[in-house]
C-alpha cells in the first residue's frame, strides 16, 4: 500500500499492536548518552575511592612480585583470587552498577517498562535484502551519515576548545610532582569528557526526535483502515452480537411480511421453503422469502394463512434455496421449472374462480 494513502494519525489499537510487536521509537545514541553521563556522575562520586583502591591493590601486587613465596601455595592463590575480585567489585561495580541503572532508566523513558515477548520472536523481514536495501538507500541514510560526522564534528570540537587554551600554560607545570600532574591531566580529561558527554546528549534527543517522527509516519492509517477498525472495535462484542440479532430480526420480519403477496411457496416438503412472486415488473420470478428447517415451517404457516398456493418440488426448493438471494431473480437456468410451477398455480386458480 502506497504511503501517500496513509494519511491518518494512528488509532490507539493499532500502536497497541505496534509495541506489541516491538515497533517503538528508540534512539540507541540517547540511552549511550545518558549511559556515558552516569558513568561520569559515579567516577566523580568514587574517583578518589577508586584511586585508592587501586593504587593498594598495585602495591599488593607489587609486594606480591618482590616476594613470590606468598602466592606459592593455594591459600596465597586463593588470597590473590579474593583480592582481585574485591579490588575489581569496589573500582568497576559502582559505576557499572550506575551505568546498568541509567540505561534501564533511558530504555524506560523511551518505549515503558512493560515487557513484549513477542519481539523476542524472529522476524525474518527484518534482514530481507530488499527491505534492507530500501532502508539503506532512504532518507535514514542521510541522517546517519549526519549524525556520524556530528558525532565526530562534536568530539573534536570540544577536544580543541579544551585543550588549545591550556596550551600556554604548560611551561607553568614543568617542575611538578608526578602525583599533582596526574590530577592535573585527570581534571582536564575528566573535563573533556563531560562536554563531549552533553554534547552526545544534544545528538542522541535530535536522534530520538528523528526516530520518533519516522515511527509516526510508518503508523499512519489509511481512512479505510480507521473506518474498518472503528466497525470492529467501536463497540462491545456483546452490543455487537445484540445489533447483530436486532438486524437478523428485523430483516425476518420482513421477510414474513412479504409471503403473503407471494404467488407461490415452493416447499422441499418440509426442509426448505422458498416464496416467489411475479407481477411483471421484473425479468423473472423474485424471491421475496426463503428459509430451512423452523424458518420454512414459519413461511408455510403463514401462506396458508393467506391462501399462498404451496407446491412440493424438493428439487427446486432446493436449488432455488442455495443459488438466489432475497430480493434477487431466480438463475435463468431455472426459468422453466419455475415457469411449470407457475402455470400449474395460475391453472389451478383458475379452475377455483370458475367453480365458485
Amino acid at each position: 500500500m502506497a504511503n501517500t494513502d496513509r494519511t491518518e494519525k494512528a488509532t490507539p489499537k493499532h500502536r497497541k499492536r505496534a509495541r506489541d510487536k516491538g515497533q517503538v521509537a528508540r534512539s540507541a545514541d540517547l540511552g549511550g548518552s545518558l549511559v556515558v553521563i552516569g558513568g561520569l556522575f559515579a567516577l566523580s562520586l568514587t574517583g578518589s575511592t577508586i584511586v585508592g583502591t587501586g593504587a593498594a591493590a598495585f602495591r599488593e601486587m607489587l609486594g606480591d612480585i618482590a616476594h613470590p613465596g606468598r602466592v606459592a601455595s593455594a591459600a596465597g592463590l586463593n588470597g590473590l583470587m579474593n583480592s582481585t575480585l574485591n579490588t575489581i567489585a569496589l573500582t568497576v561495580g559502582p559505576v557499572a552498577a550506575v551505568c546498568l541503572g541509567m540505561g534501564f532508566l533511558a530504555g524506560a523513558a523511551q518505549v515503558g517498562v512493560r515487557p513484549r515477548p513477542q519481539s523476542l520472536k524472529p522476524d525474518f523481514r527484518r534482514i530481507n535484502p530488499v527491505s534492507g536495501l530500501k532502508n539503506l538507500l532512504g532518507p535514514n541514510l542521510i541522517f546517519e551519515a549526519l549524525k556520524a560526522i556530528a558525532k565526530v564534528a562534536v568530539v573534536s570540537a570540544v577536544a580543541v576548545l579544551a585543550i588549545v587554551p591550556g596550551l600556554t600554560g604548560l611551561a607553568a607545570n614543568v617542575g611538578i610532582s608526578p602525583a599533582a600532574l596526574g590530577a592535573l591531566m585527570g581534571n582536564q580529561a575528566f573535563g573533556i569528557a563531560q562536554r563531549a558527554a552533553f554534547a552526545y546528549v544534544l545528538i542522541g534527543l535530535i536522534d530520538y526526535g528523528w526516530r520518533r517522527y519516522r515511527h509516526e509516519q510508518q503508523l499512519k492509517m489509511t481512512k479505510q483502515q480507521v473506518r474498518d477498525e472503528a466497525r470492529q472495535y467501536g463497540v462491545s462484542a456483546e452490543v455487537r452480537a445484540a445489533l447483530r440479532r436486532r438486524a437478523l430480526q428485523a430483516a425476518r420480519a420482513r421477510m414474513m411480511a412479504a409471503v403473503p403477496m407471494a404467488d407461490v411457496v415452493i416447499t422441499n416438503p418440509t426442509h426448505y421453503a422458498v416464496a416467489l412472486v411475479y407481477d411483471g415488473s421484473r425479468s423473472a420470478p423474485e424471491v421475496v422469502a426463503k428459509g430451512k428447517e423452523l424458518i420454512a415451517a414459519q413461511i408455510r404457516r403463514v401462506a396458508e394463512e393467506h391462501g399462498v398456493p404451496i407446491v412440493p418440488d424438493p428439487p427446486l426448493a432446493r436449488a432455488l434455496h442455495q443459488g438466489t438471494e432475497i430480493g434477487q431473480v431466480i438463475p435463468e437456468e431455472l426459468y422453466a421449472a419455475v415457469a411449470r410451477v407457475l402455470a400449474f398455480v395460475y391453472r389451478l386458480a383458475g379452475r377455483k374462480r370458475m367453480a365458485s
